[in-house]
Formats: C-alpha cells, structure tokens, sequence
C-alpha cells in the first residue's frame, strides 16, 4: 500500500507555499518576532547611524576648538629644540603669546589679556571679526581687535586711538567668534587682539611677567610623534591635543552609555521575545508536522515551508526595522540640531551592516534551535502531547554564534556585565522566592481557587520559577531603564540650578571690594561672598617633593600648574566636609578627588610657593567639591592666618536678569579695572544642551517600555496557552466559567505581586552599581518603585490576561457543547 504525498503541479508550487506560509504567519501569532527583528534592527541601526556621525563631527569639533591638530605650551619662550625640529618636519606652525595689560582710552582704562597672534591663526576652525564695512578673520599688522564689551567699558569706538602698554593702536573692530574659547573664570579676562610682531611695541612683556606662549601645530600623526618625542618638556611645558584639551563633557559621556545601555536592553527583551514566541509556535505546530510527515510530507519540503516563513518575517523586518532606524535616528538627531553642524556628515554602510548582522546572529539560535527540533519531529509523535517536545542537544552550540561576538564587542562596557550580573542574579533570585512564597501559602487557609492555583505552581516547580523569572526580568529592565534616565537628569539639573550665578567679577582689589559688593546688595543682587585670590603651587607633601610622593604630575591637574588659592574664617557651606574638621590656624582644607589622587590624609603636612615664599599647613578637613555647578570653588581653602601679609585679589559670582542690562553697564564704567563676565550665553546653551538630551533617553527608554511590554506579553499569551488542556479537563469536572478565572486570576495576580517586589529589588540594586561604577554618580533608594512596579504588572496583566482568558474559555467551551 503506497503513502499519499503532498504534491501540487509545479508552476504553482512555489505559489502555493508562499500563500500557505503568510497564513501560517499571520494564524500562528508569529507577528510579534517581526515586531522583535524590528525592534533590534532600528535600534542597532538609529544608535550606530548617530554615533557614528556624532564622532565624526566631535574630533572635527575638537581639532577647531584646538585650532590646530597639537598645541605645545609653556609660559617661558619656545624651546630651541622645538624651534629646531618644526624645521624638519612637514607641519604647519601659528604662534600665540598671550600676557594681560592695561588698556587705556582717553577717559578709561581696563585690565585685558592680551593675544598676539600670528596671521596663519586659526588653523583648524574659525574666527570672525567684525569691522564696520564686514568680516575679516585673520588678523595683520597694526591691528587692534577688541572684546565687544570693551567698547562700552572703555567708552571707545571703531576707528579710535587706544594704548595697549607703551604702543597706541587704531581699534580695528570686534571679536565677533575666536575659535577654541573656553570658561575659566579665574583666568579669562575681556579678551584683545594683536598682531605676533606688534608685541614688543607694547613694552608689556618684561622680567617676572605672567606670560604663556602657544605653538600651534597642523601636520600628520607621524610627525606629530616625532616632535613629542624630541622635546623634552618642563615643568611649565605641555603637549595639548584632542584627548587632553577637548574632552567631552560628563553630560556627553553618560549621555552615549546610557544609550548604549538602551540599546543592550532592547535586544536582550527583543531576544527573549524571539524565544517566547517561536517555542509557543512550535509547541502548537507540533501535531501539525507531525501529521504532515505521516502523509507523505518529506524534512526537505518542511524546510523550505519553514525557510519560506522566516525568510518573509525576516525581509518584512527588515524594511520596517531600517524604516524605523531612520526615523529615529532623525528624532535623536533632530534635537540635538543646535550642537550639531548643518551639513552632517554621511553615516556610511556601517550600520546598516551593523544591524542586520546583530539581527541575523540573534535570531539564528532564538528561532533556529526550536525550529530544528520541530523538523526533526516524527510521524510517530502526532498523538504525544506537545509537552513531550524535546529539545536536541546538537543544536545548542548555535547559542554560541550571537554571544561570542557579543562578548567581543562589550568585553570593556562594565555597565552591560553590571546588568548581565543582576540578570543572573535575578533569576536565581526569583525562582527561589515563588518556591519560598508557594510553600508559605500552601499553610494558610485560602479559597478553592486559591488552594488549586498553589497546586498547579506546585506540580511545577521549574517551570513556574522560569515563568516568574522571566516577567520579573521584563519589568526589572523597564525599571532600571526609567530608573538610570531619571537619576540622570537629577544628576545634569544640578549643573545649572534654577538660581545658578551666571555673572563673575574678578580682579577685584581690597580697596574696592566694599563698594563693589555695596554696588551689588543695593541693587538685590544675589551674590556669594567674596573670595580672596592669590595663586600658587602645590610643591611639597610630608616633606617629599609632591610629583615624586604622588608618583607623577599626570596623577592630578594640581601638580601640573599653577592654581587659585583662597582663604576663610569658614568654608563655603556647598563644599560638604567628608573628613575632618576645619581649623583656624596654620590648616588647609583640601578637595576629595586631589586628596584620592595625590594621597592626601587628614594630619598630612603640605608646603606650597605663593609669591616667592614657602607656606606650609596641615591638612585639617577633605570636601566635596561639585564642579559643574558654576559657583566659586577651589581645591585648597587655606585658614587667614597663613595669608597674612599677602596682597589679593577677590572674586564674587553673582546672578543677574534681563533687567540687569543697566547695572552691568554701570559697574564697567565706575570699576574699570575689575573684570565683569556675563555667562549667560554660556548658561542658555548648557540648558537647551540638557534638554536634548532630556528627549534623547526619554526617546530611548519609551523603546525599552515598547520592548519590554511585548515580551511581557508574549511570556503571559504562552503561560495561559499552555493552561488550554488543563482548563478543559476543570471545565469537564464541571467547573464553571467563574471559577476557572478565579483561578487564573489566583495565580498570575500573586505571579504579579511576587515578579513586582523582586523585580523592584533587582532593578535598585542592578542601578545602583551602574550609577556608582559606571556613571561615578551617588545612588538613592526610590520609595516611588516599590508601589509603581508592582501597580504596572498588575495593570499590565489586568489588560493582557483578560483578554487571552476570554479568548481561552472559548474553545472550551464549544468543546464541552
């Protein structure tokens, strides 16, 4: 007796198995692996796309705001040995000495700082100076170029005489953009420009004068090395390039891990998703292969059936998952539009290839495995449960095609092997607390509906533990996405609090310091107090030359320059004492982060050079110092009685409004030697910058809500499923309709409660060591989860659950009718 086959004429067989396999896709509930495929490939894409031309513009941005490709800089005279070697290399050199000055009008007078530059400055970037008949941007002979503001401080205008030291100048007009200009409010001062061989008219140049003399070097990375290697730098030398003076921001740098992390999460709850869904879809095609196979259906032609599907599902994710890719690239972009040139540059191939790789190595052991094993089913096995489904250990080495490359490509990202730890601790964790809870509940006087729920997550054990584990995980991830963003913010709000100083004046002399702050209390201006300035080095500790105890000057910025001191009865009430406690005589109070990097103890004694004259104190407190806030702050805050004899000057910030104009305009003219800063432009942008990235992880987080929400229910669509043959034989015991959802209800609602508790658990513990070892950002406890999380899963099951048990009672019964 010969077997029937499944045949059909062959100009139609391709056809017909193309028609069958979009029935299957759509009946067999395999909409949510396109969903997950989607979801990895916009992801990987959108992030890569972006990073990829973010870092092209920022080493461009960071070579222009250099102006050049290396900068040497000393604050004695070009070294011979540079002089020498720059004439054999193939580079492009520009000079600039910068000194301070006075600058006198015919009524005013103004402490500046000088830059004279040569007329090949800039050699990467821009500069703009504006004249009244337009814009030049290099500067030539001759000519004067001011700070816009010094106009109006030195009651001065375009085309009138101003002496700059011993030499007079016709001002040529303003500085309307210098390229590389950075806010160091002990420093800059309203800025004037010369030509490189105008200096020596100035006469400003003399012995003991604070000068600081740059080199700006263009050439390729070889020569570059090369001149490194030749000069044997001092203590006052420096080489400066992209990596040391352009550093990105803290905010920029937590902004690209977060993102990171983002996109770590939504693959692995794409991935699991993956899983879920091709296991159920196994489980209820089972009985279906297997029947084929008894009529005659060859594993040849079951391949290409299965192929076919997943060569759809992977085609239609992929067009939706690089559509999507590219929207949301453009979001991410879109605010980010102020920072970012106009004309981006071009993303490459790369992503594209990036993401469909990172799809097609998860998706080869996430649908592979289980779809080998339904191929390899027998024809025997189409009355066996589909509970008897076996897993074939030959298949399991595809595991290893997604998580070695993965492994490589994250080997140095702690903050992905934090999260992995807390996944594995997790599932151990959850497991353990359902059986915990089950035996707990098991003695306590409960329902029947309760009692049968604990009795059927009792006959279960493991799978139950899985079950709880994998809800757990998916909120847990959705927790810790949410949680991190919204430390994040916390953390960047304090850079700019909503009363922040945006003004600086320095150089304030004793004399004028009373009036200048009366100016300022007359007027309700909030201000700090005023901080006396004086500067010099850090030299010795305990005896021992500071370089050699802490083992090189590159371990703290402290060693490598001269720095701002200042000294006060007490300390500033934002500087928290972590250790020790401040003293009145002969002690210093010294910052944490140059304390850790130096070896700095409480009782250590320190010995500094001010004004040609050795200082020493002991180290009677440690403080917290937050830079980012713009406040005054200083890494060693001396007591008043080791300043006595000292001469200085002070500095305030205070916070100014619109309404303001005037009274900045006033001070100018009546204190024409003190420096006045106005930072608001600066602050405004650092506002709009937060507020990007504020929409960028919102952006990416709502993903991870979108991931997360699928795999839960794709987790809960599988468990009730599998409850389809065990509800069928209550409903035939003669259960009702009320009591079989009694029961559901019974057991996912403390599924939910237990998979929320931990998962609350989990996600403050996996966060807290991102924030402390990742972000090197303190950690909190966030009361607000433990009521928010378990609320979602059960809100989340409410919707989810209900309508799959609706669906469920269905067939049962029209089976019992």
């Amino acid at each position: 007796m010969k077997t029937s086959t499944i045949t059909k004429p062959n100009k139609s067989k391709n056809a017909w198995l193309f028609g069958w396999s979009v029935k299957e896709i759509r009946h067999g509930q395999l909409w949510p692996i396109t969903l997950s495929l989607s979801l990895i490939i916009a992801c990987v894409f959108a992030l890569s796309a972006l990073a990829e031309r973010i870092e092209q513009v920022v080493v461009k941005q960071g070579k222009d705001a250099l102006t050049a490709d290396l900068v040497f800089q000393s604050s004695n005279p070009l070294p011979l040995s540079l002089e020498e070697i720059i004439e054999t290399e193939p580079v492009t050199t520009g000079r600039v000495t910068s000194f301070a000055t006075m600058a006198f009008s015919d009524s005013e007078m103004q402490l500046v700082s000088v830059k004279a530059v040569e007329s090949r400055y800039p050699l990467r970037g821009q500069m703009r100076l504006a004249t009244l008949a337009g814009e030049v941007n290099r500067v030539s002979k001759n000519q004067l170029w001011l700070d816009s503001r010094l106009l109006t401080q030195l009651d001065t205008e375009i085309g009138e005489t101003l002496a700059i030291g011993d030499a007079e100048f016709v001002i040529t007009g303003t500085i309307a953009e210098e390229p590389g200009l950075s806010f160091n409010p002990f420093q800059q001062m309203p800025t004037v420009l010369i030509h490189y061989s105008d200096i020596e008219q100035t006469g400003a140049i003399q012995i003991g004068s604070r000068v600081r003399y740059q080199l700006f070097i263009n050439g390729d990375p070889t020569s570059l090395d090369n001149l490194k290697q030749h000069v044997e730098l001092t203590a006052s030398e420096r080489w400066k390039d992209t990596d040391t003076a352009s550093r990105t921001s803290d905010v920029f740098n937590n902004t690209t891990q977060y993102l990171s992390l983002s996109v770590a999460i939504v693959i692995l709850m794409a991935s699991a998703t993956l899983i879920l869904t091709c296991q159920s879809y196994v489980a209820s095609r089972r009985t279906t292969v297997a029947m084929l196979k008894s009529l005659g259906a060859t594993k040849q032609w079951l391949k290409r059936w299965v192929i076919m599907q997943m060569g759809i599902l992977l085609t239609v994710s992929t067009v939706a998952g690089y559509s999507s890719g590219l929207l949301l690239e453009y979001l991410l972009r879109l605010p980010l539009s102020g920072v970012l040139p106009e004309e981006l540059p071009s993303f490459g191939f790369l992503p594209y290839l990036l993401s469909l790789l990172t799809c097609v190595l998860i998706a080869i052991p996430a649908l592979g495995i289980p779809l080998l094993n339904l191929l390899n089913i027998g024809a025997a096995q189409a009355m066996q449960p589909a509970s008897t489904l076996s897993i074939s250990r030959r298949y399991l080495g595809l595991i290893a095609v997604p998580i070695v490359p993965l492994i490589t490509y994250y080997a140095t990202n702690q903050l992905v092997w934090m999260l992995l730890g807390g996944l594995v601790g997790l599932i151990a964790l959850l497991a353990a607390m359902s059986l915990v809870v089950t035996k707990v509940f098991e003695k306590m006087p409960l329902s029947p509906p309760y009692k049968l729920a604990l009795n059927r997550i009792h006959r279960t054990p493991v799978m139950t533990g899985l079950q709880y584990s994998a809800l757990g995980l998916s909120l847990m991830l959705i927790a810790t996405l949410w949680l991190v963003r919204t430390d994040l913010l916390q953390d960047w709000q304090k850079t700019l609090p909503s009363n922040s100083a945006n003004a600086f004046s320095l150089n304030i002399s004793e004399q004028e310091k009373d009036r200048y702050l009366a100016e300022l209390d007359t007027n309700g201006i909030e201000r700090s107090p005023a901080f006396p300035i004086i500067r010099g080095r850090l030299t010795d500790i305990n005896g021992m030359d500071a370089k050699e105890y802490s083992g090189s000057e590159d371990k703290s910025d402290a060693l490598r320059r001269e720095l701002n001191f200042t000294w006060a009865n007490t300390l500033p009430d934002y500087n928290p004492v972590l250790e020790g406690e401040w003293g009145k005589e002969k002690g210093v109070s010294v910052e944490s982060q140059v304390a850790q990097d130096l070896g700095i103890k409480i009782g250590d004694t320190l010995a500094f050079t001010i004004s040609a004259q050795r200082i020493e104190a002991k180290v009677n407190s440690i403080r917290e110092v937050e830079w980012r806030e713009m406040k005054p702050n200083f890494y060693f805050i001396f007591t008043p009685d080791l300043m006595e004899g000292h001469m200085a000057s002070y500095l305030v910030s205070f916070r100014v409004e619109a309404e303001n104009e005037v009274l900045l305009s006033q001070l100018s003219r009546q204190f024409p030697t003190v420096s006045l800063m106005d930072i608001r432009e600066m602050g405004s942008k650092i506002e709009s910058l937060l507020r990007q990235f504020v929409w960028a992880v919102t952006l990416l987080a709502s993903l991870g809500g979108v991931a997360g929400l699928l795999l839960i229910f794709t987790l809960l669509q599988l468990s009730i499923t599998q409850r389809q043959d065990e509800l069928r034989l209550y409903r035939t015991l003669g259960a009702t309709n009320k009591f079989i959802k009694s029961t559901i209800w019974a057991e996912y609602g403390l599924m939910a409660l237990v998979a929320g508790l931990v998962a609350c658990l989990g996600a403050e513990l996996v966060v807290g060591g991102i924030m402390k070892f990742g972000f090197e950002l303190p950690t909190t406890w966030h009361v607000w989860l433990w009521l928010a999380l378990p609320l979602v899963a059960f809100c989340t099951l409410l919707a989810v659950v209900g309508s799959l048990v609706k669906t469920l009672l269905t067939p049962v019964n029209k089976a019992i009718a």
